[in-house]
């Protein structure tokens, strides 16, 4: 019999308002203990008055001690579930890209939270990042067969949110075996992707996007990449016709995959590396003298908690004045992050600093988001946590 999940008074109006998420001071404990959970156990979730409101998993050891995973009191949380829910992704997917490399399944945004699919072709990327998806690891898979029918799925169960709810982590190949290279196509260049000891899933389709507009602004430019990971800006740019481009990166192994992915693409001739610490890498070429049309900025996550935002925001502000040093005259800078603390007006704030700091004038012309297989769900603000600002950046 599945146990209920009681909520205190006036609990439930985040919930009824569309929201996923129940946080364990929401919980009443004296009518429904949350020790009586195990970790990935599902619940039938009641307002104060008993009323249902839905069906989600609990993990009594988390902040967000449940998520709900229906409104149908009477669902299960089984294949058939996954199988509906995988079906109506891959629909907006297939509308959305005519080839198949994206984000299949975005965690709330696809109403699957805790869960992370990137589809490559035949090879899928699974992260289940919480003990309710964990729980359910057989029924994903089981769905994944009867939906997307894929010769290879990778868990890739390594994130810092799988350590946040008491699981281990670990990586392996679930089905199939993989190919030597694990391809994809985006905005019409083809990338090798490190799938098993990579970032995240091992690709960042959430800028597809944003790089595609920034496409078309480098044609005959000198480009300079920071954070450049495998290439998906740098390389880029320079099958779009960039005269040049350094992709800078504190990764040996990812700056390899960079080399990989220009011969791929026939560019090796423009593309170069350079591996060190970002700001270091920003001072040393000031110093030498460099200089570029286009900057690009897409560095990881500077503030992953509320705490951090004093610090991240200080963060971002260097690495934008720095940058900045390195254009000419009129040049283009594009200032990325994916920060969920950090707010799209604050990144607007940081350039604006940044460009006054450097006595320069500034043109907001380009906004960007996460691309569409990254839904963002209207009721859950974390949901939209990607921005993107392409600044020109010119003296009088």
């Amino acid at each position: 019999m599945t146990q209920r999940l009681r909520l205190n008074k006036n609990a439930d109006r985040r919930l009824k308002a569309g929201h996923l998420w129940i946080y364990s001071n929401e919980v009443d404990i004296k009518e429904t203990p949350l020790k009586t959970f195990e970790a990935g156990e599902p619940a039938l979730v009641e307002a104060s008055n008993g009323k249902t409101l839905g069906v989600a998993y609990v993990n009594p050891h988390s902040l967000i001690c449940a998520r709900i995973m229906s409104r149908d009191p009477e669902m299960r949380l089984d294949r058939s579930l996954f199988v509906h829910r995988f079906n109506q992704a891959l629909a907006l997917r297939q509308r959305l890209f005519d080839q198949p490399f994206y984000r299949l399944i975005h965690g709330e945004g696809d109403l699957l939270p805790g869960l992370i699919i990137d589809r490559f072709g035949d090879v899928l990327v699974v992260q289940l990042n919480t003990a309710g998806m964990q729980a359910l690891a057989d029924e994903i898979v089981d769905a994944l067969e009867k939906v997307i029918k894929p010769e290879v799925i990778v868990f890739r169960n390594d994130t810092g949110g799988r350590r946040q709810e008491g699981l281990e982590a670990h990586v392996e190949v679930v089905k199939g075996t993989l190919p030597d290279e694990v391809l994809l196509v985006e905005n019409g260049v083809t990338f090798a992707v490190p799938v098993l000891n990579g970032q995240k899933t091992g690709w960042f389709f959430d800028h597809r996007v944003n790089r595609a507009w920034l496409n078309g602004q480098v044609a005959g430019k000198r480009v300079l990449d920071v954070f450049s990971y495998v290439g998906g800006w740098g390389v880029q740019a320079a099958a779009s016709g960039a005269s040049e481009v350094l992709c800078v990166d504190a990764s040996g192994v990812a700056l390899e995959q960079v080399a990989r992915n220009a011969e791929l693409n026939g560019v090796q001739e423009q593309v170069a590396v350079g591996e060190g610490d970002a700001f270091e890498a920003l001072a040393a070429l000031k110093a030498d003298g460099e200089q570029f049309d286009v900057v690009i900025l897409d560095p990881p996550a500077f503030i992953k908690k509320r705490k951090d935002i004093p610090n991240g925001e200080r963060a971002y502000a260097r690495l934008n004045r720095e940058a900045m040093r390195l254009l000419g005259r009129d040049g283009l800078l594009l200032s990325a992050s994916c920060s969920m603390h950090l707010a799209h007006e604050r990144l607007v704030d940081v350039v604006r600093g940044a460009v006054r700091h450097q006595d320069r004038h500034g043109q907001v012309i380009f906004q960007g988001h996460q691309g569409p297989d990254h839904p963002v769900h209207p009721a859950i603000p974390e949901t939209a946590y990607l921005k993107a600002l392409g600044v020109r950046v010119f003296r009088d």
